[in-house]
């Protein structure tokens, strides 16, 4: 697949979606270098949707290390059960936060960040990373967001070896 994504913003987000998945597989299928493929996927979701910041934490020892992403610089290494990310990984599901102001213990990588939605990856039964992605609106992710990034997340465990 050559380098570009076919985006038709008219269609609803769910549509996106179902128009975005495909692509980023094809786009993966056969890079066996992990940094490369959630490099690319990162760009994909930023280029698609506009989030203010898209991008993955990796888990190595007992913290959640930054890897690849799109958007202003981030907090480096987030601990075991903090803020939305180490939540996620603690609890090993899904968050989606609305306001992210309302979360107990959020950590404020950067103001701009207003809703955020954080998505584990499992390998072997375990989180081996999480997805992370921040808005600048309010109330930015719904469903079809979790719907669409839990299946992505489920391609991406492939990465990891």
């Amino acid at each position: 697949m050559a380098e570009t994504l076919a985006l038709d913003t008219t269609l609803t987000k769910a549509e996106q979606y179902r128009q975005l998945l495909p692509q980023i597989e094809a786009l993966t299928t056969g890079e066996p270098d992990l940094t490369a493929n959630l490099a690319n996927t990162a760009a994909a979701l930023h280029q698609a949707f506009g989030f203010f910041w898209v991008g993955f934490y990796l888990v190595k020892g007992d913290e959640l290390v930054l890897g690849p992403f799109q958007g202003p610089i981030a907090c480096t290494r987030i601990r075991h059960g903090k803020g939305v990310c180490g939540a996620s990984w603690a609890r090993a599901a899904t968050i989606l936060v609305p306001d992210v102001e309302a979360f107990p213990g959020h950590i404020a990588c950067s103001s701009e960040s207003k809703s955020e939605i954080v998505v584990p990856i499992f390998k072997d039964g375990q989180v081996v990373a999480v997805l992370d992605v921040d808005s600048d609106q309010l109330n930015d992710f719904d469903p079809d967001d979790q719907t669409a990034l839990e299946q992505l997340m489920q391609l991406a465990a492939q990465w990891f070896v």
